[in-house]
């Protein structure tokens, strides 16, 4: 690290002017020390967690309209702010990390130099979406949740989860936005793709060797938190529909399984996880108020603090006050159950519900209006405080919360977290159907269509038309429909039947030559018509044309099996109850499914 940054390191003072930064003093009384400091206008810009650009080449950035983001020097120095979710992806790790070290130098100069704690949502594998994932970039790249579940192994898993925490702290990253514990348990929902799938055993186990991998041996300086996602299960949404949007804020419970949905969540506390964020959905018909459960006094302070004796972090997910254009389009606060509140009584209902912050939300003057006013008093913002000052002092970031920029590009995306990266995804594929084609011959003929004929040519000669070849592969994803808005398309709801002309293409390549089809299975598709159709089918969640073929020409052998059951028609779909899992009739292939070659 360089020496300006060590004297970066000691600008916010020391401890004879800022007693809390007595690193030998215990962590509960620096707290109080410098909850004792602070002005209204500094606790309450601890409340805001939101997302936050980058400029370009590491340099602080000036917004981003796109997502009515201000300027960083306007969060930090303006409303105090000091929780920010990284969105975007930077081609260097340096940059990454040269930007978070102007960013903490920025805080430094602040009055009470408070650090600032920087989060991020999914960013090892394969997805693109603002709301939920993002590109790989620099980083090692990994299967989604669901391939990592394809694979049944903890350890692998656990393993992810440091080489995810190594790269996330050489760059300053120090609270995930995962694992995502949700049970896909209704075919059509949008969010499955990072959830480890439908059996809540196994969503269980993975979802605590996922977070002791992320957050070490014991918490500290070199741990990433993690906040565990959605609470208390989003999975069972009412006709598969994503709470993102009003269409699709109710979950519902026809199987009467609320309880099985709790089930991953023990075991994430009995691993440690330090935070937890609550879902948009409003349960209907429960015992629970019908509102959204970042509202929901029940779910969060009887559920969660109460009964299972949750005292960490709890985040509500993104924009339920206020409404915010995305992408160009207007939506919505995600206030479900509550839209007749005004933003400032939302506030108050996620306060008294239990939260400690609001995720999406960046305007403390309201919560300042609300505590001048008297509808919360400074003492109920104090409860929360404590929390979010007591996981920067655990992580270590009021001793140095910078990072050293060099070592950043050779610890993220190094060779060896690379080659572990694509092992997992080998082991995550599953060869779901094969009437003997596979594996392909090395070194024959081959028909590609989504692979790149570079990639491809590795593995054969690759031909210009089906006739020339000896085997065709295609890649697919599995089908979605198409929304009104940009945003709304980044998550794949609807039907799961493939599109005719999509089949009719596969029948015609099938028909002149042994054809492999692999689908990109971010939700469980219809695949009879293309079963019936290939010489053999595939399943990936997030795997690269290298992985996919090595397995498919015996390189490695095909281990992955199904995280879900893939069901036999959409008729079958839509009457199974969106609660219960494996609950659709007969379907094609069952949940651990995967054939060897």
């Amino acid at each position: 690290m360089t020496d300006v940054l060590k004297a970066d390191a000691a600008a916010p003072g020391s401890p004879e002017n800022r007693p809390w930064l007595d690193a030998s003093l215990p962590v509960d009384e620096r707290v109080e020390l410098l909850l004792a400091e602070m002005n209204l206008e500094e606790k309450a810009g601890l409340f805001f967690q939101t997302m936050i650009v980058m400029g370009e080449a590491g340099e602080l950035s000036e917004g981003d309209s796109a997502f009515g983001i201000p300027s960083n020097r306007e969060y930090v120095a303006g409303r105090h702010m000091n929780h920010f979710n990284l969105l975007g992806v930077a081609p260097k790790a340096g940059h990454i990390a040269a930007w978070h070290n102007k960013l903490q130098k920025l805080a430094a100069s602040t009055r009470l130099g408070i650090p600032v704690s920087i989060s991020t949502d999914p960013r090892h594998s394969f997805s693109d979406n603002p709301g939920a994932a993002m590109f790989a970039g620099p980083f090692s790249q990994w299967p989604e949740p669901l391939g990592l579940a394809a694979t049944r192994d903890a350890e692998l898993v656990q393993r992810f989860g440091d080489i995810a925490r190594q790269e996330y702290t050489a760059v300053g990253i120090r609270v995930a936005l995962h694992p995502q514990v949700d049970l896909a348990t209704e075919s059509r929902w949008a969010r499955q793709l990072q959830t480890f799938g439908e059996d809540a055993d196994l969503a269980g186990e993975l979802g605590a060797a996922y977070v002791r991998g992320f957050q070490g041996e014991s918490f500290g300086p070199g741990s990433v938190s993690t906040m565990t996602k959605h609470f208390p299960g989003g999975g069972p949404q009412k006709d598969g529909e994503d709470p993102h949007f009003d269409y699709g804020r109710e979950q519902v419970y026809p199987g009467g399984q609320f309880e099985l949905h709790l089930k991953p969540f023990e075991q994430i506390f009995a691993a440690g996880g330090r935070q937890i964020m609550p879902y948009y959905g409003m349960p209907v018909g429960t015992e629970y108020e019908e509102v959204g459960f970042g509202f929901n006094k029940g779910v969060l302070t009887g559920l969660l603090r109460d009964r299972f004796g949750f005292d960490g972090i709890v985040c509500t997910d993104w924009g339920l006050i206020t409404d915010q254009p995305i992408m160009g389009t207007d939506f919505a606060a995600r206030a479900w159950g509550v839209e007749h509140l005004t933003p400032a009584e939302r506030m108050v209902k996620i306060l008294d519900a239990g939260a400690d912050q609001f995720g999406g939300e960046h305007d403390p003057s309201l919560l300042i209006g609300l505590v001048r006013d008297g509808r919360v008093s400074e003492e109920r913002l104090d409860v929360s405080a404590r929390r979010l000052l007591r996981e920067k002092f655990e992580l270590g970031l009021f001793e140095n919360p910078y990072v050293d920029v060099e070592a950043a590009d050779a610890i993220v995306g190094s060779p060896e977290f690379r080659a572990a990266g694509e092992a997992a995804q080998r082991a995550s594929i599953a060869v779901l159907s094969n009437d003997g084609a596979l594996p392909l011959r090395r070194g024959g003929k081959l028909y590609v269509e989504g692979i790149a004929p570079e990639v491809a040519a590795r593995f054969g000669e690759v031909v210009d038309t089906p006739a020339e070849a000896d085997a065709a592969i295609l890649r697919l994803q599995a089908p979605y429909e198409q929304r009104a808005s940009m945003f709304e398309n980044f998550f794949h709801a609807g039907s799961l039947d493939f599109p005719e002309e999509v089949v009719a293409h596969v029948r015609e390549v099938s028909a002149v030559v042994p054809t492999v089809v692999d689908v990109f299975l971010d939700r469980p598709a219809i695949l009879g018509p293309i079963v019936e159709a290939a010489a053999a089918v595939t399943a990936n969640w997030g795997a690269g044309a290298d992985a996919l073929l090595d397995v498919l020409t015996g390189g490695t052998p095909a281990t992955g099996k199904l995280p879900f059951d893939v069901p036999s028609s959409m008729a079958a779909v839509e009457a199974s109850r969106p609660d219960v899992p494996f609950d659709t009739a007969d379907p094609l292939f069952r949940f651990g499914h995967g054939l060897s070659l």
